[in-house]
This record gives C-alpha cells, structure tokens and sequence, in this order.
C-alpha cells in the first residue's frame, strides 16, 4: 500500500506531541479526518495539522470506506469499544496505551484481532526504555549475566503526593481501569527484556482514598493505589521486586536492574544510561548504547511498515494482554491477601 489514509479518534496531547508529527514525516501518509469529545477541539487540531475532516462521530470514522488505518488516542476506558468496532470495520488499528481498563477488556481486543489476522492490531510502547531495548536485549541473548536471578524496578513520582489535590483522570477508575502510576509500562518492558511472570504477591495503598473532582467538588473513592509493592516470580525462576509510588517527592532515578549469575545490569529508566558489571570486573560501569542498536521513537513507522510490508509490531494486543493480566492480579492479591498464578495472558 503506497497511499495511507489515516483517521484518528482522540487527538489529544500524546497523539498531538508524538504521533501527528511521526506521522507527518511519512511519505505516502495521510491524516484525513479527526474525531475528538469536542467539534471544538477537533477544529483546532485540524486547522495546526491540515486534517480536511472534522468528525462528530467516532462511528462514523470508523466505517469510512475511505480510511486504512485509526490511531486511537482516547483514555483506556474507550479502548476496548473502538479498536474492537474499528478491528471488525476492517481498519488497521493503533492504540495508545494502557490497553484498556481491565483483563476482560484486554481479552475481547485480542481477541477481535485475532479474528482479523490480515489487519495490523498494535499498542503504543511506552518511551521508557526504549532507546535501549535492543543493546539490552542482546545482551541477555549471548549469556552477558548467566542465569537470571533476581529483578529490581522502581517507579517513584510524586504525582499524588498532595492530599488535597482534585481528582486526576488517571486516578478515577471508570476513566483509567487498574492502570496504576507506570506499573503496565516497566512491567511491558520487564516482559520483553526476561520474559513473562509466573506469580505475584502484592500490597497496594491508597494514602488519600477521598478526592473531589476538579470543578463539582464531588467526593469521589479512590481506588487506584498510590502505593505499590510486589513481589513476583519469573517463569524462568527468577525473583523481582517492583516498587511503584505516587507519593514519593525527590525520589531518586527510576531503574530497571537485572542480576545474574555472571553480572549485573542496571538500566537508568530516566535517562536511557546503562551500567554493565560482569563476574571479576571491580564495578559495574557506564556502557555506551551501540548507535546500530539504538532504538529511537518511530512506532508511528513502524505500524505503517507493519501495514505495508508486513512487519510485526511490538506491542501486540497478545503483549498487552500480558502486561494487563499481571496489572490486574496485583490488586487481585493485594485485596485477598494472596499470592495470584499468572498464565500469560
């Protein structure tokens, strides 16, 4: 396919910073209708852009017998709706991520994708660990660590740390489901690094379970944690620890760091900077990223490669699926106080 006709439902801030120029820089591309909550707010996407449509109807988008492909950038709780009407409408998808609110959501996606093999269905990657992935990867690929023993991720913002701050959308769960702080996205970059889970064991806290919404002032139960610990098994056999916060003000750099029998790599998730010790050396140290192996932002490339050529994507709905099913089960053993089997997806 040499001409794309692109549409996009939900072009908010993500798909305005990142994917409308990503796009735009792709020969034989075209953005041709935008759907937002708004006509307003569509309008003036479409005017900063040159998008020809405006749509009221994200439906109707979807159905157009004109269109190849939708980016949909709406808030996880639209997600499982629109790729699974825009899948069986017969349009390539890309969905911004978190997959969706819940497991079962997760699985309907997947499921309308595999109903619908000749289509591409792919996940926005998180940026996080991504310049690196594949300098990592190759790493563990030719043995540099042994055998995996343990894992060790931290997330620490202060996003929540304000008790008397309103109500964010990623905090309400009708909005943003067992999404919580950036758990899905290490845990999608852990999966792709060492491979899938086997079981967790988890504590979740909600230090302000009562915030009111910006505007109404309604009181509203907050249930998504804004302290997370786990403590998991790799089906390699592997142990992790996973330490996510919204309450932490001037925590350190967050990491991603794997121990092996032979070595240790500590990956800087803040920075992309990566420390390399193995067995005998006198300290782990700063390694340089292989330029050949660097892996810059171009998922909106790679899903056009993948429509075109055939290229697999990366996330997959199956990925997701994954990321998901362990996002879920954390709250699963936090609310009964147990450690939950997980199967992958």
């Amino acid at each position: 396919m040499s001409s794309i006709r692109v549409g996009i439902i939900g072009a908010g801030g993500i798909v305005e910073s990142r994917h409308l120029p990503g796009l735009s820089k792709i020969s034989g591309v075209e953005v041709v209708a935008v759907c937002n909550r708004s006509r307003e707010s569509g309008e003036r996407v479409a005017a900063r852009w040159g998008i020809p449509e405006v749509m009221d109807d994200w439906r109707a988008l979807a159905h157009r017998a004109d269109l190849d492909a939708v980016f949909i950038g709406t808030w996880p709780y639209t997600h499982a709706e629109m790729s699974i009407e825009c899948l069986d409408a017969g349009r390539h998808v890309f969905c911004q991520a978190r997959m969706a609110r819940t497991f079962d959501e997760a699985r309907l996606m997947q499921a309308a994708a595999r109903r619908h093999p000749e289509l591409v269905a792919m996940l926005c990657p998180p940026p996080n660990g991504l310049l690196g992935d594949r300098f990592v990867r190759r790493l563990l690929t030719e043995g540099a660590l042994g055998e995996l023993r343990e894992v060790f991720a931290t997330g620490r913002f202060d996003s929540n740390a304000d008790p008397n701050a309103p109500l964010h959308w990623r905090q309400d769960f009708e909005l943003q489901g067992y999404n919580t702080l950036c758990l899905g996205m290490w845990i999608e970059v852990v999966h792709r690094w060492v491979g899938l889970h086997a079981s967790l064991s988890a504590v979740v806290k909600t230090h302000t379970p009562i915030r009111r919404r910006a505007g109404s002032g309604e009181e509203v139960r907050v249930v998504v944690g804004e302290s997370v610990s786990i403590g998991a098994e790799l089906r390699s056999g592997a142990v992790a620890t996973y330490l996510f916060s919204g309450v932490a003000r001037f925590a350190p750099h967050n990491v991603i760091e794997l121990y092996g029998t032979d070595g240790t790599l500590r990956y800087d998730m803040d920075t992309d900077e990566v420390l390399l010790g193995r067995a005998g050396d006198p300290a782990a140290v700063p390694t340089e990223i292989p330029e050949e192996l660097r892996r810059p932002w171009q998922v909106e490339a790679d899903f056009i490669s993948a429509i075109r050529d055939g290229a697999v994507v990366e996330p997959s709905f199956s990925e997701g699926l994954a990321y998901m099913e362990f996002t879920e089960a954390v709250y699963r053993s936090a609310a009964a106080g147990a450690r939950v089997e997980l199967f992958g997806g």
